[in-house]
């Protein structure tokens, strides 16, 4: 088919002309249909470039003159044909109505006009051949259906809406290929991948020719993240609790011989910085082979248990002996302390942050019910999991899952903090730093009472360098305590800051933060729908009325999807 302009001039958007010799052309110009085009003499245009345009009335008059509207043009192509490429609603109601064919084959690929609106990735045009009685599983002259061309020209909403209207998973092209089979051979990236595997096709099937798997095909393209992406979604748990295990043991054993090696009775430090060259150099290579670079997402986690493990030790081991026996709140402070952190940890660790969570036929329903709304796109809708996101809900691409009220993904609990664990994620950190507050405390008793030296009388440091050799493990959880109580201060303070004064979760701070930088405009981080000041913000966080000074809002932010104004006096419902 030749390509090249209308006749008609225009300042709007222009008609789409397809090159369809070539098998997997995509348009440039991907906008929906304007209005009229101003034209010299719009009576003069021919019906099919009236059609590209959108001129109803044009269009109507020469159909009502006699033009028939199944006749194809001397490129084989339908006047349905260029209204579904060009996205003319009104124009396809209207065909139909004087009796066009909705499967009408045409063009050099012999492609239907879903065809055609599929690779131009009209979803609407998509939602009204359907409606209409267009059959997808037609395939055209390369021996695709539409799911196969939604899947090669990456429209991530009309393969939702294509597989929610019944379209199999697993359809096969004229090779035998199912779309997992093109998506590893032909797609840009991960996600295309991953939009698939949502909806549990087959793993196992082959195509006709070569008799492949899409594991096979992946491996044939060189697609390195595909192959990890089909592994992953056959593997055993089993597996991925054995990695966990191998982390977690890895830095138990490596924060010891760290603390081992800096013990030793030797004074050497030069020998004492080899062999601790040699213990990383170990460890680098027992992760990179049997953990897998992929598991080192669980290191900070690792590592936050192995400190408050070894920290445990040395209170227990080194600092509670030296502690009397009257002294007995310090010593129920600090198991409080110890079991309080533990228990908030398991908490945030083990509890639902907010997944949004709908059963098959649900997200199949939100799919067809927002596509044929016109809503179905990226703001409204996750291609990832294949929900309808709520307000401040945001895809974690850690844990794949949207997450209600979504604060942030936890480096060091290694799960997502939403609107279900947030609580429990600030009293760890509230107990995280009381923890290590009292181990530094534990360290200076410990110094005092075995190191000789002292600061006023030796100077900083020559008293720095004789408690380190006095006691190099001491030293050495002291300074791991230090760290953790540092961040996790720092941390609970913004935590707090964000949720008091500014009503507001550590994403969305960011994100306007972002925009106040690159906006022209001022970005306020006080002024948002979410803060209603300080105490309010408090009760409606802690669920609590402040000896009844305040009534909470009663908001359920997994189905909450409309911006709304919250009020004092009232509870707001969900949506």
């Amino acid at each position: 088919m030749a390509g090249g302009g209308p006749a008609c001039k225009s300042h709007c958007h222009g008609p789409h002309r397809p090159h369809v010799h070539g098998s997997h052309s995509v348009h440039e110009d991907k906008g929906l249909p304007g209005p009229y085009p101003i034209a010299e003499d719009p009576s003069t245009c021919d019906i099919v470039k009236a059609t590209q345009y959108g001129m109803l009335e044009r269009c109507k008059e020469l159909v009502e003159a006699g033009y028939d509207v199944r006749q194809p043009d001397k490129e084989n192509v339908t006047l349905l044909h260029w209204a579904a490429i060009n996205n003319r609603q009104e124009l396809v109601k209207y065909y139909l109505s004087k009796g066009a064919v909705v499967d009408q084959l045409g063009g050099d690929l012999n492609s239907t006009p879903l065809h055609w609106a599929t690779r131009q990735g009209h979803l609407p045009m998509v939602v009204l051949l359907l409606k209409c009685g267009a059959d997808p599983s037609l395939i055209d002259g390369e021996g695709f259906s539409s799911i196969h061309l939604a899947v090669l020209f990456q429209h991530m909403p009309i393969i939702a809406y294509l597989i929610a209207k019944g379209q199999n998973i697993d359809t096969t092209d004229f090779n035998g290929q199912t779309p997992l089979m093109l998506t590893v051979q032909k797609a840009f990236g991960p996600e295309p991948m991953k939009f698939l595997l949502k909806f549990n096709p087959s793993l196992n099937a082959v195509d006709n020719v070569q008799k492949n798997t899409a594991l096979h095909w992946a491996i044939a393209s060189g697609n390195t993240s595909a192959v990890d992406l089909l592994l992953e979604a056959g593997a055993s748990l089993d597996i991925k609790n054995v990695k966990l295990f191998l982390v977690l043991a890895s830095s138990l054993t490596f924060m010891w011989a760290i603390g081992y090696i800096m013990d030793l009775s030797s004074d050497s430090w030069l020998l004492k910085g080899g062999l601790l060259l040699s213990l990383l150099f170990v460890m680098s290579l027992f992760v990179r082979q049997l953990v897998g670079l992929k598991n080192l997402r669980y290191l900070p986690t690792a590592f936050l248990l192995s400190s408050v493990f070894w920290m445990s030790m040395t209170w227990f081991f080194w600092f509670l002996p030296d502690t009397t026996h009257t002294n007995v709140i310090l010593k129920i402070t600090v198991v409080f302390s110890l079991m309080g952190l533990l228990y908030y940890f398991y908490k945030t660790w083990s509890t639902d942050p907010g997944y949004i969570k709908t059963s098959e036929e649900e997200r199949k329903e939100n799919i067809i019910a927002l596509a044929e709304t016109g809503c179905l796109d990226f703001r409204t809708f996750c291609t990832s999991c294949l929900v309808r996101k709520p307000l401040r809900s945001v895809h974690c691409l850690a844990c794949q899952a949207c997450v209600a009220r979504y604060d942030q993904h936890s480096l060091w609990t290694g799960q997502c903090v939403g609107i279900g664990n947030h609580y429990y994620y600030l009293l760890f950190l509230f107990f995280l730093t009381m923890t290590g507050v009292w181990l530094l405390y534990g360290t200076l008793q410990y110094w005092s009472n075995h190191c000789a030296a002292n600061f006023h009388q030796d100077g900083a440091w020559t008293y720095f360098t004789q408690t380190v050799s006095c006691s190099p493990w001491v030293s050495y959880i002291s300074s791991v305590a230090c760290f953790h109580t540092l961040w996790a201060s720092l941390w609970l303070t913004v935590q707090l800051y964000q949720i008091v004064f500014l009503g507001l979760t550590s994403h969305e701070r960011m994100n306007l933060l972002v925009q106040r930088k690159s906006s022209k405009h001022p970005v306020s981080l006080w002024r948002t729908p979410y803060n209603l000041g300080c105490f309010q913000n408090l009760a409606d966080f802690f669920q609590c009325s402040c000896f009844g000074m305040f009534k909470p809002n009663l908001i359920d932010w997994t189905k909450q999807y409309k911006l709304f104004h919250l009020s004092k006096e009232k509870n707001v419902h969900s949506v």
